[in-house]
């Protein structure tokens, strides 16, 4: 899906070559928003962004927001643990 917003022409120009940047920051933003929000899951946005699970938490310390998980979270953890564990 692509989302397309207006910005102020001083932004854009404080930006410049680096507008890809800045657009990457808006996905970024949104993307921890909708978990904020509880609309998608901590591995939904890891996947978005390709992050493994250890980044997507260091993500979501900048932005400041607790890593509440879910219980069907824990449980899918716990089965891959089990899945990962040595014979």
């Amino acid at each position: 899906m692509t989302i397309t917003f207006d910005i102020p022409r001083d932004i854009e120009r404080q930006f410049g070559r680096r507008l890809g940047e800045l657009n990457a920051k808006a996905r970024e933003a949104l993307l921890v928003e909708l978990f904020r929000e509880r609309e998608i899951t901590h591995r939904q946005l890891g996947d978005a962004l390709g992050l493994d699970r250890y980044e997507t938490d260091g993500l979501l310390k900048r932005y400041g927001v607790g890593l509440d998980v879910s219980p069907e979270e824990i449980r899918e953890e716990c089965g891959l643990l089990g899945q990962a564990r040595p014979s």
